[in-house]
């Protein structure tokens, strides 16, 4: 049984295209790169050690309108994590949705009105981050066929041969070696907070690509991979390698409150224990998983 409860009270228009696109930004110090929408914020869940707020329902807190993540149609992985997870507990599966602005983690899992978030990057500290349940890492998208097929890394010759478009979310990691290479007068910018009610700067890259408006599209990878399967052009989808001085690899993980450590043992145990389930749901959605060592992970 689903349930939905969607609360708007409060909040900045000003939306991230995702957890983890949103909070790695070029611009920020390495202390920072990990902190979410309400970094600076901890320490408010602590009145009171509520473990969950019906001991019966899987009560997530999601984003109404961020595909490939969620949205109220249950159509994200996450929403269907989400569900594989509450069939695990034996629990019914209830939503708190609000826009992943300034205030989501304040307004959601920390007013007790769910449990947990589902994508938050380790080492956040508006939350208490579970074990990793996947690795993911920027990506480069080409056409198929086009004079960039098979672009591997940004600093390919051909990138400056002659002038190539280059997509970019303002001020993610892809910037920095766009930068080192030379490339920041080839970029087309897109926006890195936007309102995901009404646009999304990762669909409209790629919209952009398929028209032959830019050549290249830097995204967060599970944004990458996602709207390269639902294209209608040929896409090649690429993990950025990592670069000296620009992180592209990020370990994804369930946030909680921080009083909450039976709760995030519980969900621990259920990571470990369905890795390879979590993994192909993954994958189902293009997400390009990484191991350790930066190999691309194939899921039986």
């Amino acid at each position: 049984m689903i349930r939905f409860d969607i609360r708007r009270r409060g909040f900045s228009a000003l939306l991230s295209m995702g957890w983890a696109a949103a909070i790695l930004s070029v611009a920020a110090p390495a202390s920072a790169q990990h902190m979410g929408p309400d970094f600076g914020a901890k320490g408010d869940d602590n009145q009171g050690s509520i473990e969950l707020v019906d001991p019966k329902t899987l009560r997530v807190c999601a984003d109404p309108n961020n595909l490939p993540f969620s949205n109220d149609k249950g159509e994200g992985f996450e929403n269907r994590i989400a569900e594989f997870l509450a069939k695990k507990l034996g629990k019914d599966l209830a939503y708190t949705y609000y826009p992943g602005a300034t205030g989501f983690v304040r307004n959601t899992l920390n007013a007790h009105l769910c449990d947990v978030v589902l994508g938050m990057p380790q080492g956040n500290d508006a939350v208490q981050t579970t074990n990793p349940y996947y690795r993911t890492t920027y990506a480069i998208v080409t056409r198929v066929g086009s004079e960039l097929d098979g672009l591997k890394t940004l600093d390919d010759p051909r990138l400056k041969e002659k002038p190539h478009r280059i997509g970019l979310v303002a001020n993610t990691p892809p910037g920095n070696v766009l930068a080192m290479n030379g490339l920041m007068a080839s970029v087309k910018p897109y926006a890195l907070m936007v309102d995901t009610r009404v646009e999304s700067s990762g669909a409209a890259m790629m919209h952009d690509l398929e028209k032959g408006d830019i050549d290249v599209a830097l995204l967060w990878g599970p944004i990458a991979g996602y709207y390269a399967r639902h294209s209608s052009v040929k896409l090649n989808v690429t993990p950025l390698p990592e670069t000296p001085g620009a992180r592209m690899a990020f370990r994804i993980g369930f946030g909680v409150r921080h009083s909450d450590q039976n709760w995030k043992r519980e969900l621990n145990t259920l990571i470990a224990q369905n890795k390879i389930e979590l993994e192909r749901i993954l994958r189902d959605f293009g997400v390009p998983l990484l191991d350790e060592s930066g190999h691309a992970i194939t899921v039986p």
